[in-house]
Formats: structure tokens, sequence, C-alpha cells
């Protein structure tokens, strides 16, 4: 089998191994489990260390919800029963079909992952992201009896998906008793998946299925599944995608039509309070102990703006949609918020105020924000009464503000406004912003 490429720099290793023949061919009698430049091995090749058991019938998302002490007594308590049906033989992980899933004791959210697995005839698998199912792994014959399933289109799909990528793009697959090569890129939600240097999954979402009403969480186990028959795994390496690498992949998807707003070099095509504002090296900033509402001179209907912004400690800022040029853009036009919303001095925060919303009308999905101090990208569009916002490739508001009641008591004239102006509203903070791109829709 090839081996991951042993690249230094982050972005390059991502590149190259998205492109065709990119994995290196591997010498004869060279070492398995060894982590290339820049990745992590999970499997060490001689024990479970890393890894503990847990019922395939648990949400694995809950992990993240227990407290320390909870889980790492489900962690000891898995571990002590995983080794009836997990063992490491000659290098090699193997699963006898039956038993607890193996899940990583550590949560992981942005990844590159590598992973070599072999089945047996009839066999049956998966590779759980974010304690989710699944990268799926199967026989993919007719004598594997899952056509009907749709295994005959190939393993590496998000089977569990019930919107797109359920089934693989190709099928990629080697026979039963074979070797096959898993490369696995998630930023936020968005999964591509190779097999063999095939490209199987492209750029998709991988659904929360265990509750499809809310985002998939930003962080959580790897775990492999248990499913009848024998897998065997090895060469399991990660590598966790940097902030800006994950944010220069999704400035980047489908990008057509999206004209930058802002230089980078001054406030040409700006009006309002740009004295609260400046400008250096491209960073858009609010000045700390200032604020006001800086606006385009453009004004803008149905749209999508994307851009970057990065919070200091509890910095609080805000997106103007559709805004006036007098009146508080708030309520005369629409208000999503920025904010550094885990702050401590934001214990108190009403539903409607947290990062993301629609200010006093619509409340946003809370844990999708990157540590203070790194780059976010957001991207928010708008047509007619429908207001999307996502951040780090996730979506964590989509609503029709059409009939929706104000959870703030106030009137919102603004939801009714079929056009204004886009801008930021400074609340004090050095909040900061770059690439400040809209698209007419």
């Amino acid at each position: 089998m090839p081996r991951p490429p042993v690249l230094c720099r982050p972005a390059v290793v991502l590149l190259a191994a998205l492109l065709p023949g990119a994995v290196l061919a591997e010498p004869a009698g060279a070492p398995q489990n060894v982590p290339p430049e820049g990745f992590t091995a999970l499997f060490n090749g001689q024990d479970l260390s890393g890894w503990f058991g847990l019922d395939g019938r648990f949400n694995g998302q809950g992990l993240i919800t227990l407290g320390k002490e909870a889980r790492e007594k489900l962690q000891r308590e898995g571990l002590a029963s995983v080794t009836q049906h997990w063992k490491v033989e000659q290098g090699e992980l193997v699963n006898d079909g039956a038993g607890l899933y193996l899940t990583t004791d550590q949560d992981y959210g942005d990844i590159e992952l590598w992973i070599d697995c072999k089945i047996q005839p009839k066999g049956d698998s998966g590779i759980y992201l974010r304690g989710t199912p699944q990268v799926q792994i199967w026989d993919t014959t007719e004598a594997g009896g899952q056509w009907q399933h749709g295994a005959d289109k190939g393993s590496g799909c998000l089977w569990n998906n019930k919107q797109a990528g359920n089934r693989a793009l190709v099928l990629a697959d080697r026979p039963p008793g074979e070797w096959n090569r898993f490369h696995i890129r998630m930023i936020g939600p968005r999964t591509t998946v190779h097999l063999n240097d095939q490209l199987v999954v492209d750029d998709i979402p991988l659904e929360n299925y265990w509750d499809r009403t809310v985002p998939l969480p930003a962080r959580g186990p790897i775990q492999l599944q248990t499913h009848g028959g024998e897998t065997r795994f090895r060469n399991i390496f990660v590598r966790e995608i940097p902030a800006e690498e994950a944010n220069a992949h999704l400035q980047a998807v489908a990008a057509d039509g999206f004209e930058p707003v802002f230089n980078g070099r001054d406030f040409d095509g700006w009006i309002g309070a740009t004295d609260s504002y400046e400008i250096q090296d491209g960073i858009l900033r609010c000045k700390s102990g200032t604020g006001g509402v800086l606006l385009t001179g453009k004004t803008y209907g149905d749209f999508a703006v994307r851009f970057e912004f990065r919070l200091p400690p509890g910095g609080n800022n805000g997106l103007a949609i559709r805004a006036p040029l007098e009146g508080n853009p708030a309520y005369e036009g629409l208000e999503i918020q920025i904010l550094e919303d885990s702050a401590e001095k934001y214990a108190d925060l009403k539903d409607w105020q947290v990062h993301g919303s629609v200010y006093g009308l619509a409340p946003a999905r809370r844990g999708f924000l990157r540590p203070v101090g790194q780059w976010n990208v957001e991207e928010v569009v708008v047509q007619g009464s429908r207001v999307t916002v996502c951040v780090n490739g996730t979506t964590i508001n989509d609503v029709d503000l059409q009939e929706l009641p104000a959870r703030d008591g106030q009137e919102h004239p603004g939801r009714t406004r079929p056009e204004g102006h886009l801008g930021f509203l400074g609340h004090g903070d050095p909040v900061e912003f770059r690439n400040i791109r809209v698209k007419l829709l």
C-alpha cells in the first residue's frame, strides 16, 4: 500500500493529498503505523493506548456533555471490556465483528485523517467522525449481500446522510481481503473522502444522525464501528487542521460571484463612523473604546456576505443588514450578533443575543466559534425574509423572519425592509474584520 506524503507545510500536505497520484509509493518492508510529518498516530501498532470501548447504542456526541469524572469513568469501564473483541496482531488492530466501538480518548474538530482498513467477505464497518455515523466500509460485491442498501456504489460514502453524500461518487474498493486506504478531510461538518486515491465524497456536510434538527458538534471522538465480520485497521494518522488553513478552504467554497467590498487599504466605498475604525495590514478594526455604525455606500437587497472576523476576549460587534442611514440598524434594519458569547461577563445572555443571532428576533446555536484570538469565517445569506448564518462551515441560524414574533419585546420594522446598507456596528471592542465579500442573489 502507498503511504501518506511526508511534507512539511500543512497546507501543502492537504493539497497534495487531494491530487491524483499524490500518495507516494511505499517501499517494500516499510514500517507500518509510523506517521508522516505533521501527523499523530492514533494507533501505535502495539496496544490500545489512546482508545476505549463505547457501546454502539450510546450517542458518541453525548461524550461532549459529560463531566470530566463521568467521562473518565466511562472510559475506564470501556477500556476494561473492549479487549473481549479487539486485539493487536502483528501491528494490526483487529476486531472480530462484535463488541464495543473503539473510541478515541480525545475529541477532534477539523482534521485530516488516514486509515487503512481490510474487511472479509460480507464484512461491514464504518468510521464515525465526531461520534457520528459514518464513513461507510463494506463488501461491495453482490455476494456481500448489501446491494439493496447501496453497497454496489462503493465504500467511503456518508451512508447515514439524508440530503447528500450517502452514495459514493465512484466504486473505488479493492476486493475483500485486501487493504483499502481512506483519506478523510473534515472542516466544520464539510467532509471529503478519498478511497484508494479516488474521490468518493466531495466536500459534503456530515449530518447529525443523532438529532438532525441541530448542527453537528464542532468536536467529538473518532470511532471504529463493529458490525459483523472481522475488520482490521492500521496506519491511523490524524492531523488537526489549523484555523488559517480551514478558513482558506471555507472562503474558497463556491466563491464564484463574490466581490470584495473592502479593499484592505482605505475606506473607499464606506460611509459613517470611519473615525471609529482603523485599517492595518488589510484588517479593518474597531478602535477600542469607540463604536458607531460603519456602512457600505451601496445598498443590497438579496445577497450573501462572506467575511473573516477575530474577537478579543469578550469582544462585541454586529453585522448590519439592510440598514437605513437613520435610526438604530438593529431595529430599523437587522443586526447579526458578532460576540464572544462564552465570556464570563456574558453569562446571563438572552438566547437572541448569542453570536449569529438575529438580534432580538432569532437565536443561533452556540459552540462553533474558534478560540479567542483565532480568525473565524462567517457567511450570511439574506433572501426575502429568510436569513441564514453559517460560521466556520456550520449553519447556526436559518430562519424566516416573516411571521416570527420579537423576543425582546421591541418593534422590528427592519424585518420587512427589502433593501439597505451592509456594515458593522461597533460596541467599543477591537473586533477585527478582513476579506469582506458580497455576492448578489
